[in-house]
């Protein structure tokens, strides 16, 4: 089946999928399937849009080999290693870690590739699916609805690249360079020259876009699908759209995408696909489709990310059969207001051996566990973050302390408390609205703690006047060690010096890549 998608890409997709609208030439197999008949069944159909999931989770990196760019893994570790809950113990991800990027550095250049060739597959797949409904193979309503698979996953991608290549949405209210929104399949001359001619829209312009495809999504897609999980449903694009809004900081519309996952009162169970939070904090962590996975990218044993990008050799320790190459930072280790007794400290982490051998240790996820299969799932939304989002619009669009944000908050953090009945928040916890604003940010950094979206808050907030980091966060220098390190409420020694914001480094480079192609596409300052 793996084998059998593939080709039927690689023959719809006859300029090596222009992730950055380089020409080549492409020697596909004999046997592939070309374009012209990708979509000619409705099997074929199915499994041109299984094939946009695919490449959702690994793409060939810049040494040949196949990792877990630009969502199975990829999103996750470097989210993570660009900000300072982690520490990055071996050189693997130093340039991430350090900012030491530059316009030809494997990291973003792999990222930049992946997201835009798999933006392309959604394209060419979108029209294939349009055609095949003319022509009576599929319906009108399943075309409808593969194409809202395809925009969900061209939303998620082109959010991805916005935040990793363009300053935020709240400076200046999205006027700063974007990234090139593809909303077009590059499969002809033609496509190539149009693409060519088109120089980076705003931040504004991205938001724009992103948000319709997410309606798009929203309005077409079903409540449940199988597999679960790893398909995207009507509750994965309304909770993504609530994502990005949160990124424009558009609290109201926060609220009312929250609304329709989020009932008024507990238990916090979704009218759309009943998800909920798992009974305990690592439920969604030892069931791959938990009924907390609104949505997450798929890995197995027969299809994963391989060693040099699979979730659990990165993040696990290495006596456990891992690399030991990301581990937990004292930074938020120590934080005296992550709770001692906080089942998360036990359920999710351990004290294990790092990359440096037996003798050094760091803290670690447990996380991923499948050491040997590399099967587990990245996960990509979560009905906590849903929970969390809604918690910070309601806090910050309130004049005073929101019951509604503290209810919110207490349903993700009172299942890892052990006496939730006395250490649960109440409106007393908090001297003013911006006291509960700032534990809901630090609820987020504990609860998605090695799931790679510390950089997302990060970019955010960057201009926030309350709660911005001042850029990229001081850091532990670069292999760090020790079990001494870890004690809640110790010391937090950061040495590797803070990066501002107004810094170039803030944000990554254009790829050479993309502007040999494309001259057009202006370069980010400073590079």
């Amino acid at each position: 089946m793996k084998t059998l998608v593939k080709r039927i890409l690689i023959g719809a997709i006859p300029l090596a999928m222009m992730s950055s609208c380089e020409t080549a030439l492409d020697k596909s197999p004999f046997n592939a399937i070309t374009d012209a008949s990708a979509f000619s069944t409705a099997d074929r159909c199915l499994l041109s849009l299984y094939g946009v999931y695919d490449a959702a989770q690994s793409s060939p990196y810049t040494d040949g080999s196949v990792r877990g760019y630009p969502f199975g893994a990829a999103n996750i570790e470097q989210g993570d290693a660009r900000g300072e809950d982690v520490i990055n113990v071996a050189a693997f991800f130093q340039i991430t870690y350090q900012a030491t990027y530059n316009t030809t550095t494997a990291n973003n250049v792999g990222h930049w590739g992946a997201l835009y060739a798999l933006i392309n597959k959604a394209n060419i797949s979108i029209d294939g699916f349009k055609n095949a409904a003319k022509s009576n193979i599929i319906t009108a309503a399943a075309a409808s609805q593969f194409e809202a698979e395809c925009r969900f996953l061209r939303a998620l991608a082109h959010h991805e690249a916005v935040t990793l290549y363009a300053r935020p949405y709240l400076d200046g209210n999205g006027n700063k360079l974007g990234v090139p929104y593809r909303d077009f399949a590059i499969n002809s001359g033609s496509a190539v020259d149009q693409v060519r001619a088109i120089p980076r829209p705003t931040v504004a312009e991205n938001y724009e876009k992103i948000l319709a495809d997410l309606d798009f999504a929203e309005t077409n897609l079903p409540a449940t699908l199988s597999p679960g999980t790893v398909r995207a449903t009507k509750a994965a694009a309304i909770a993504l759209k609530q994502r990005v809004k949160l990124h424009k900081g558009d609290w109201a519309g926060v609220i009312a995408e929250g609304a329709k996952l989020v009932p008024a009162a507990a238990p916090f169970v979704s009218p759309i696909g009943a998800w909920k939070l798992t009974d305990e904090p690592n439920g969604a962590f030892t069931n791959n489709s938990s009924t907390e996975s609104i949505f997450s990218i798929r890995n197995d044993a027969l299809d994963n990310t391989g060693t040099n990008g699979a979730l659990p050799s990165m993040y696990g320790a290495a006596n456990l059969g891992a690399r030991g190459l990301l581990a937990i930072s004292p930074i938020i280790w120590n934080n005296a207001k992550w709770l001692e007794t906080d089942k998360r400290r036990t359920q999710l982490y351990l004290t294990g051996a790092n990359a440096n051998g037996a003798s050094t240790v760091n803290v670690f996820t447990k996380k991923y566990t499948s050491y040997t299969e590399r099967a587990d799932f990245a996960p990509q939304i979560r009905y906590a973050e849903v929970l969390l989002n809604s918690a910070e619009a309601e806090a910050r669009q309130a004049t005073g302390v929101s019951d509604r944000a503290i209810a919110l908050l207490n349903a993700v953090r009172n299942r890892a408390l052990a006496a939730p009945a006395t250490e649960a928040y109440t409106a007393a916890s908090f001297a003013d609205k911006k006291a509960l604003i700032a534990a809901i940010l630090l609820e987020r950094r504990i609860e998605f703690l090695a799931e790679g979206k510390r950089w997302a808050d990060i970019h955010r907030n960057a201009v926030d006047p309350d709660f911005n980091t001042g850029g990229i966060p001081a850091k532990y220098a670069n292999a760090a060690q020790g079990a001494a390190l870890y004690k809640v409420g110790g010391a937090i020694n950061p040495t590797q010096a803070a990066i501002p914001y107004a810094d170039f480094r803030f944000i990554w480079p254009i790829p050479d890549t993309e502007k040999t192609q494309n001259p057009i596409i202006e370069q980010n300052p400073g590079y």
